[in-house]
């Protein structure tokens, strides 16, 4: 940072919102996301030793990506490059391989690119970068809230590394506005003001997890209160969960002292989804809906629900919930309303089944328990001579050229040769899958045959 750079951050520091004065200045001062920037982490080691890698940053809103990115630039002392894919395009990418260049040649200092939201660029906007990634002229940080393996092109993909970050738990909310609270350089400790239990509760449910979203619901709420005549010291008020409710504009549940309502309610809600019984699942649904419960929330308890709890036995169900929370969107409240609770009803409804969850968690467990087994070689990819040589691709069978397009061949790895993770139920859709199973498995050749575990 020049003197120039110094006078006017120092300048534009009290105007900043307080969200942005709270970031962390090194991963010391990091909440949360401990296995990616914890001690011993890929991450925390990289920047230790000067060796930053491209990455793709994939987690919520306010879980901490675009901090990461500012810290790993400066800790690295590299040239930091931020701009959002919504307002930018090929010939802005253009102008910073330029200035990447000047930076590498005139200062021998790397860039680092961080793209926020780089779901939103298209093939030819990522195609722009892939090769000066590719070359390491630029170290790519992207962020995004979606699924990278959907939104970012293989080539780019297959030379970043993904990165999970998860919302901050209660804990870590509580810490966060407490340190905001009490910081009297960069945060709101010179207003002198605490912050009740039942407040913080209030304010990390809204938040849902989300750092910012805490911070700037923590900051409207402190200077409208510190603004207010009162009778009582400044440096003695203690903002009441009626005071965040006031300033927020949002009726917080019925907590108790520990904020055990919150969580009943919801968990009365699932409960009577998995149960089938529509009219508890409404009347819980009702009941946190008057609260002030926020409804999307509900509603991506709902998006998990359908798979979790439902899955395969009507795969309508993920699709149906994803287009209520969309019209809820949409619409809002009160019309938004009804388009919840016509999920609500079809979620209890429908035909329950838990085999896909319990399978992905099996699998999860066996991929921790034997690391990363050997594709087998006739399903690897035999692009070269030397791939075809080496016996890749050798004896792959293409199941199109087979009755019903199905063909007896192993797709695990030796090792898990045979093994069977999902087990559908006799239950609705899934039911059809069972039936398509057991006819395939009959078909089976004896030498390809394995023993089920």
């Amino acid at each position: 940072m020049d003197l120039f750079e110094y006078q006017a951050d120092k300048t534009t520091a009290a105007t900043r919102p307080l969200a942005d004065r709270m970031r962390p200045k090194d991963l010391t001062e990091f909440i949360g996301q401990q296995p990616v920037v914890g001690d011993g982490s890929l991450i925390r080691q990289s920047v230790e030793n000067d060796r930053i890698f491209s990455m793709i940053l994939w987690g919520p809103p306010g879980s901490g990506k675009t901090t990461l990115a500012r810290i790993v630039a400066a800790k690295t002392r590299s040239h930091f490059v931020s701009f959002s894919a919504v307002l930018s395009g090929v010939k802005e990418i253009r102008a910073v391989i330029e200035t990447a260049k000047d930076q590498l040649k005139l200062h021998g200092r790397r860039t680092l690119l961080f793209v926020d939201e780089i779901h939103r660029f298209n093939k030819s906007q990522q195609d722009a970068f892939l090769h000066h990634v590719e070359s390491g002229l630029i170290t790519l940080i992207g962020a995004t809230t979606e699924n990278p393996s959907f939104e970012v092109i293989p080539a780019l993909l297959s030379r970043c590394r993904v990165i999970t970050l998860n919302p901050l738990t209660g804990e870590e909310m509580a810490l966060l506005l407490d340190r905001a609270l009490t910081d009297r350089e960069r945060g709101l400790g010179r207003l002198g003001l605490q912050l009740a239990p039942d407040a913080l509760h209030h304010l990390a449910a809204i938040s849902d997890g989300d750092a910012r979203s805490a911070l700037n619901a923590l900051e409207i709420a402190a200077t409208i209160i510190a603004e207010q005549p009162s009778g009582e010291d400044t440096a003695s008020r203690v903002l009441t969960l009626a005071d965040v409710e006031t300033a927020l504009q949002r009726k917080a549940l019925q907590y108790d002292k520990a904020g055990d309502e919150h969580f009943n309610l919801i968990s009365a809600f699932h409960k009577s989804l998995r149960g089938s019984n529509p009219d508890a699942a409404l009347y819980w649904f009702a009941r946190m809906m008057m609260a002030g419960e926020d409804p999307l929330y509900i509603a991506r308890r709902m998006v998990r629900f359908a798979s979790e709890d439902v899955g395969n036995a009507d795969p309508r169900a993920l699709t149906l919930t994803m287009d209520a929370m969309a019209a809820y969107r949409f619409l809002g409240s009160p019309e938004g309303d009804l388009c919840l609770a016509q999920a609500v009803v079809y979620l209890a409804t429908a035909p329950k089944s838990n085999r896909v969850y319990a399978a992905f968690g099996k699998i999860n467990d066996i991929i921790r328990k034997t690391g990363n087994l050997p594709v087998p070689l006739h399903i690897r990819n035999a692009p070269t001579g030397l791939m075809k040589d080496l016996g890749y691709g050798k004896d792959y069978r293409y199941a199109h050229d087979y009755e019903d397009g199905y063909v007896s061949q192993e797709y695990l790895p030796e090792k898990l040769r045979g093994s069977r993770f999902y087990e559908p139920t006799d239950r609705g859709y899934e039911k059809m899958i069972a039936d398509r199973l057991a006819y395939w498995r009959r078909k089976v050749e004896p030498d390809h045959e394995g023993s089920g575990s």
